[in-house]
């Protein structure tokens, strides 16, 4: 969920600025999923732009303050979120954790990276979150930990309803700096896209696992 549709606009604007956003309605990309997709996206992008990464920096650690309880650390989802994670917490002065896909075949084995004490309240962030699952996995290897998770702040979300559902199973708040339905109206605002590319790129994200497969999409 996005609290601030101007934050929000002006996200989408830099990401695309810097191309860590590309849409291609006309010759999608093909995701490791197989889905066919006019979006793709690689947030670590805005770590080489100065102005950009301190710009989210401070909105996300606003956007943490203004939602949640303030919590005992930041806990990033590795590895794409390790480094933004990184400046988030020295913004609020709050010590970083990370979280690994899967526990080390090796040494202590952990999976959660850093010190963590049991019943420290964290909120887990993430730089983008697609249909859920491996975002959620962060959050449930915290909460064997201990953790208290008091929600995910990341920093962009496609907003498939495969996500919000898991989400609420997994009772688990989302909040997001900038999301898809934000980023198209900004593409077509400064004329990145067409209108016509506008109506594709809706569709996409009502069936995103079929979208491509018909004449109209090749």
């Amino acid at each position: 969920m996005v609290k601030d549709a101007e934050t929000a606009y002006k996200t989408a604007e830099f990401l695309l600025q810097i191309k860590a956003i590309e849409l291609s309605p006309k010759e999608p990309f093909q995701w490791s999923s197989g889905w066919r997709s006019p979006i793709y996206c690689d947030n670590r992008k805005a770590l080489s732009f100065p102005i950009i990464r301190t710009f989210l920096r401070e909105r996300i650690a606003a956007a943490i303050e203004g939602a949640y309880t303030r919590p005992d650390a930041i806990a990033a989802v590795a590895t794409g979120a390790i480094a933004l994670g990184a400046l988030v917490a020295e913004q609020m002065n709050l010590p970083l954790v990370y979280v690994r896909p899967e526990p080390k075949k090796h040494g202590m084995k952990n999976q959660v990276e850093g010190h963590l004490e049991p019943g420290q309240k964290v909120v887990v962030f993430e730089d983008l979150v697609s249909t859920g699952g491996s975002s959620l996995k962060a959050v449930k290897a915290l909460r064997a930990e201990g953790a208290e998770v008091l929600g995910m702040m990341a920093l962009f979300t496609y907003g498939f309803q495969e996500a919000a559902h898991r989400f609420e199973e997994a009772k688990c708040s989302l909040l997001t700096l900038s999301d898809y339905e934000h980023l198209i109206v900004q593409a077509a605002r400064t004329g990145a896209i067409k209108e016509q590319d506008a109506d594709l790129l809706s569709q996409w994200r009502e069936s995103p696992e079929n979208w491509g497969q018909t004449p109209s999409h090749s």
